[in-house]
């Protein structure tokens, strides 16, 4: 009995003990994680120790060790690492698919002598939990007896849009004798930096000596300048340094004109061939060589915003036509071969919705070429059904009609087109059509003044512009003195204006060339937004064309 009752006392012992046990477990289960309702971590990660030391003199080692405060990812090092002078083979980081308080850098290259290097991370590198950046990371060391200390900083802009461009390399190439113009297109520079989030560059740790400065948007990012892909701007002047710290004048990024060079001609569809090129052309024309029948016809126009012409042709019994492309002194001869079955079939529509307004043209586009209009079977009226005189032309640039009358406000308009009114290159011709649309009262739309200040002896091209990014072209106008410029009957929107210098007077805009020294033509653009309400005249604007811009 006594035995009994000890056994119960121990395993009463050792059940409080084991349950005692299993509430501090889950006590301590409950404490581990993220407190609730702490404040959130907005502090960037911080660089500690490195070995070999920042700055190191007289470098000599094949690996680097970063370490930081806490535990980092890195986001973007393709993009956003860059070395400067830049080293043949790529820097191997690691690690880069999980978090570390630290980076290896493996060294693949032979360094130079007597060089200061700089290891430029931009903002790769991140916290681990809340993606806080450690902006602009560096490493600098130096493989001779000292770190280079002088420095330079600008700006870049695109040339033609209103915009600061990011994710740009800039580009120092020392001015020694190996210098050449050509270099950049087949050396890499001996400093790089890049504006990856602003417009703005910086260079650091720079040696004494002259240099020529450029900024490339790059789409291989291999420091190497392709002016069929990409954008190049450069300073004119020699950057001699310790004294031009800062570049007064931003770069400005451009475009080069490409040469020409004709493409391929390619059949889209039966009596329709696309013939392509590339770069700038002059007097592109196509011409059969191939023998026709009698009543043989073509139409060629270019397509719009793509460096194609296409040429329509009637049809007949062949496999395959011969061409001779020619553009200027420039002579192609080509053979394309005929296997479409079928022409396309004619379709009609127009260039407004429900609304005319006043400054649109009422066009009827189609697919084919058009070759000729019947118009006794085309009638425009009114709601009150009275026939309405208009006028009409077949354009020769593009596949349209223009149907041209004098618009009334608040009004409607009834536009009908009988069958066999139009007839394109194939001798199709249309079904019956109907457009409807109205007309807005006067009240609806706004003008705006300007007051042209032009500063310069040039000409000028004056551009006003709508859109989200400024890229859609309202009107155009040639200025070659100070006046004042109005545009009339515009819809209620946001718009910008922006003043072309035409140095050379052939009432476009030029871009620049890197080996013949040339900039792009300027263009300034004014500093406001012109909100224009319905029934307001916005004036009181005066715009100031200077060529130091």
């Amino acid at each position: 009995m006594l035995i009994c009752r000890k056994l119960h006392f121990v395993k009463s012992i050792f059940k409080f003990i084991f349950f005692s046990f299993s509430i501090i477990i889950l006590i301590n289960c409950a404490r581990t994680g993220r407190p609730k309702g702490g404040p959130k971590d907005e502090d960037a990660p911080l660089f500690v120790t490195s070995n070999p030391p920042y700055e190191t003199l007289n470098f000599d080692k094949k690996e680097i060790k970063l370490n930081f405060n806490e535990f980092i990812k890195l986001k973007n090092l393709n993009k956003q690492l860059f070395v400067s002078p830049p080293l043949k083979n790529p820097l191997l980081v690691s690690p880069q698919g999980s978090a570390s308080k630290f980076l290896t850098l493996d060294i693949l290259d032979t360094l130079k002598k007597n060089t200061t290097y700089i290891i430029n991370f931009g903002n790769a590198i991140e916290d681990n939990n809340e993606g806080n950046k450690l902006e602009s990371f560096k490493y600098v060391f130096s493989t001779g007896n000292y770190i280079d200390s002088l420095s330079t900083s600008g700006e870049i802009r695109d040339a033609y849009l209103d915009e600061r461009p990011k994710n740009t390399n800039v580009l120092l190439y020392k001015i020694d004798s190996s210098f050449t113009d050509s270099i950049v297109y087949n050396k890499k520079p001996n400093y790089v930096t890049s504006a990856q989030d602003t417009s703005s560059f910086n260079f650091t740790n720079l040696q004494e000596g002259k240099y020529l400065l450029i900024a490339l948007k790059e789409t291989a990012s291999d420091y190497l300048f392709s002016s069929r892909e990409d954008k190049i701007g450069f300073y004119n002047d020699t950057i001699r340094l310790p004294e031009d710290s800062i570049i007064k004048n931003p770069l400005l990024l451009f475009k080069e004109p490409q040469p020409y060079k004709f493409k391929r001609g390619k059949e889209i569809s039966k009596g329709k061939i696309a013939f392509g090129y590339q770069g700038e052309i002059t007097d592109l024309q196509v011409k059969i060589t191939s023998e026709t029948p009698k009543d043989f016809k073509s139409i060629s126009k270019f397509e719009i915003d793509k460096d194609t012409l296409n040429y329509w042709f009637k049809p007949f019994e062949t496999d395959s036509l011969n061409f001779v492309v020619t553009n200027q002194k420039v002579m192609d001869t080509i053979t394309v071969k005929l296997r479409k079955k079928k022409i396309d079939s004619l379709l009609f529509n127009s260039s407004i919705g429900r609304i005319l307004h006043f400054r649109d043209t009422l066009f009827i586009n189609t697919n084919n070429p058009v070759i000729r209009i019947d118009t006794s079977k085309i009638t425009l009226t009114n709601k009150d059904t009275l026939t309405i005189p208009y006028s009409s032309y077949i354009s020769k640039k593009e596949n349209k009609i223009a149907i041209l009358f004098d618009k009334k406000p608040e009004q409607k308009y009834f536009l009908n087109i009988l069958p066999s009114a139009i007839f394109d290159i194939f001798e199709q011709k249309n079904d019956t059509l109907n457009f409807n649309f109205i007309t807005k009262e006067i009240e609806d739309y706004g003008k705006i003044t300007i007051q042209i200040d032009n500063q310069t002896s040039q000409n000028l091209i004056l551009e006003l512009l709508e859109g989200k990014n400024k890229n859609t072209l309202v009107e155009r106008k040639l200025v070659t003195s100070s006046e004042e410029i109005q545009f009339n009957l515009l819809e209620p929107k946001k718009y910008y204006v922006r003043a072309i210098i035409d140095a050379n007077k052939n009432n476009k805009w030029d871009t620049g060339n890197f080996l013949l020294k040339q900039q792009p033509e300027k263009i300034i653009y004014y500093s406001e937004e012109l909100e224009l309400r319905a029934n307001y005249f916005l004036d009181g604007n005066i715009f100031t064309i200077k060529n130091s811009e």
